[in-house]
């Protein structure tokens, strides 16, 4: 009985990262078809349209006992608005990078978060980093210098959609909150400044629903759906798995990402960034090997 709960945890565990990185992956379509709307508005029914969902979940999940217990603990819910801040920044920059041709920094962001996954869960929860890691690391850190140097600049969208996404799984792993009741109370605290800036602040004609067509404001309602559901499966997958093993199936949506943007929206690619990409490929290759070899292991170890 105690070797088949740690069993069914990973398979659970590994299911809802396929899930959450496969939907990640494509997210970008979905946004492109918003790409005529700010990135603030977008953000702004993201944030409405979660909380409306994640309300839904939570009601015939009958877990209103365990909201309102979270409720009186203001602890809890100071920590929940810092990951919540965080997460809307990722969200925010997200948007825009997609809707102003930057997909490929993006991707690229992603190709770097399961390094920083390995680093955080190095500093925060003590898990030691082997030989390969360190060097795949390096080698990541490497390519990033290399842009430095012959751009001139650091990928600053990449390296912040990175380590915000990362710091964002530190903080949730850190709290021992039910994941659909964690992300509501999350949604709600982001909840009254996306009404004040939707009622005060945006000026575009697709502000006002009632002059929509039916297409456009189903697709903006859907960015619950598209927000929800690959969150709920991280935050899943985060507690059943190690950071480090986490970061084995990151590298899934940032791969979807960078064959959309180079083979379907055509952005265009220097040859230094290319160079980077080479490098956090080559650590991830690295990474993603000694991670089965040591699963491997340990499961002939363990039998």
């Amino acid at each position: 009985m105690s070797i088949s709960l740690p069993q069914s945890s990973l398979r659970s565990g590994v299911i809802n990262a396929l899930a959450a990185y496969f939907i990640w992956g494509f997210a970008p379509i979905y946004f492109k078809l918003l790409a005529d709307i700010g990135a603030g508005e977008i953000l702004m029914h993201r944030i409405i349209w979660s909380s409306v969902f994640l309300f839904l979940l939570v009601l015939f999940s009958k877990k209103w006992r365990v909201l309102v217990q979270l409720c009186k603990q203001p602890r809890v819910i100071a920590k929940l608005i810092l990951s919540a801040a965080v997460l809307a920044i990722n969200w925010l920059l997200f948007i825009w990078a997609v809707n102003n041709n930057h997909l490929l920094d993006a991707s690229l962001g992603y190709f770097i978060n399961p390094l920083f996954n390995v680093a955080l869960g190095m500093l925060f929860f003590s898990e030691r980093l082997r030989r390969n890691q360190k060097v795949a690391v390096i080698l990541a850190a490497f390519g990033v210098v290399v842009q430095l140097f012959t751009v001139g600049s650091l990928p600053v969208i990449s390296l912040v959609l990175a380590s915000s996404f990362a710091i964002y799984g530190v903080l949730r792993k850190k709290m021992h909150v039910d994941t659909f009741v964690g992300l509501l109370i999350e949604s709600l605290l982001m909840l009254p400044i996306a009404i004040i800036y939707w009622l005060y602040f945006v000026e575009s004609p697709t502000a006002d629903l009632a002059l929509n067509s039916n297409t456009l404001n189903f697709s903006l309602v859907m960015a619950g759906v598209v927000t929800t559901a690959p969150l709920l499966c991280f935050t899943a997958a985060a507690k059943r798995l190690t950071l480090s093993s986490l970061g084995f199936f990151q590298y899934i949506g940032p791969s979807i990402m960078f064959l959309l943007a180079t083979f379907y929206y055509k952005e265009s690619m220097q040859a230094a960034e290319f160079v980077t990409f080479i490098f956090i490929w080559l650590a991830l290759a690295l990474y993603s090997f000694d991670t089965y070899y040591t699963m491997k292991k340990l499961k002939l170890i363990n039998g």
